[in-house]
């Protein structure tokens, strides 16, 4: 029924088109006329709605031109592969099957939607159609798994770096993954892996980045705490360009992490980041932590200074900045 609604509004384009001509043509309810409009603009279709003109098609959703995508990338390794989705459930998802059906490493799954985004801590990601990026990179880093928060921390700050090359944003990084801008999030990273006796076998690195949402994009709850680099710069964002930026940037850091180890990552992140040397509180194993955040350790662990003078390190979950 959407794809004939469309089909309508390509008869008629750039003019309003009745609900009563819409019932009449598809034979239904205005009512099932109103539902399937709603339908499609939740799928990236914009209108506007007239009284007694009816509905006019103003915009589509942005799909991915693979073609622009693969042409631009500057990239070796990240990206040479790449399966591109309308909707799934979650990248991440499909990126671990792929793996499974032998995808090497630089493998990129894109998604125009996601229904089943997955945050940090078991969090759901809001992903809309056609508006952000929504991604998973395939890698096989030779590391020992208890190494795997560095490429966390490697991860955000190739993103950081990237989005300051397409972007005039202030934009930093809260510890240890999330891009924030004024405050309100524009990007979250999650990785997930598969191990084998202390060794990584390979890593997905899950990246959401809110590129194109505008302010009705947002659920309501989501509106204090989450931008988009969109309503941020007052600009729409290419999303192959980004794309592409990300993964030249992310490439050269992760073959740099691979020759040097840690310590030039660590001095990039802490230069990024707008958690240092700020009072912060997260909850630790033994209760309540609350302390000057100081800086990263070797391991990629946050150094906090409590009152008392003793230095906590934190290893995982969230922080608050105060």
């Amino acid at each position: 029924m959407n794809e004939r609604i469309l089909q309508v509004f390509e008869e008629f384009p750039d003019s309003y088109v009745s609900g009563e001509e819409l019932s009449r043509r598809l034979a239904c309810s205005r009512t099932a006329i109103w539902k399937h409009i709603e339908e499609l603009r939740e799928a990236g279709y914009e209108f506007e709605a007239a009284p007694r003109k009816g509905y006019r098609l103003v915009k589509k959703p942005e799909t991915y031109d693979k073609i622009k995508l693969l042409a631009g990338l500057r990239s070796k390794v990240m990206g040479q592969q790449v399966h591109m989705y309308g909707e799934v459930d979650s990248t991440q998802t499909i990126a671990h099957s792929l793996v499974g059906a032998g995808a090497f490493e630089g493998t990129l799954v894109l998604a125009e939607a996601q229904t089943s985004g997955r945050g940090r801590m078991g969090r759901k990601w809001h992903s809309p159609a056609g508006k952000g990026i929504w991604m998973s990179l395939v890698l096989t880093p030779r590391i020992p798994v208890y190494f795997m928060p560095q490429l966390t921390l490697l991860a955000a700050v190739a993103l950081c770096r990237s989005i300051q090359q397409m972007c005039s944003v202030d934009i930093g990084i809260k510890w240890p993954n999330d891009l924030l801008i004024r405050g309100k999030k524009v990007s979250g990273i999650l990785l997930e892996s598969s191990g084998e006796d202390e060794r990584l076998k390979y890593v997905i690195a899950g990246i959401g980045i809110s590129a194109n949402l505008k302010t009705e994009d947002y659920p309501e709850e989501l509106l204090p705490i989450a931008t988009s680099l969109a309503i941020e710069s007052g600009q729409e964002i290419s999303r192959e360009q980004l794309i592409q930026a990300f993964l030249k940037e992310f490439e050269d850091l992760y073959f740099l992490y691979s020759e040097q180890g840690f310590a030039p990552i660590r001095l990039l992140w802490e230069a990024l980041s707008v958690t240092l040397h700020r009072p912060i509180r997260t909850q630790g194993p033994a209760g309540i932590i609350e302390g000057i955040a100081e800086s990263l350790d070797d391991s990629g662990a946050l150094t906090v200074r409590t009152a008392d003078g003793a230095r906590i390190k934190v290893f995982s979950g969230d922080i608050e900045l105060r």
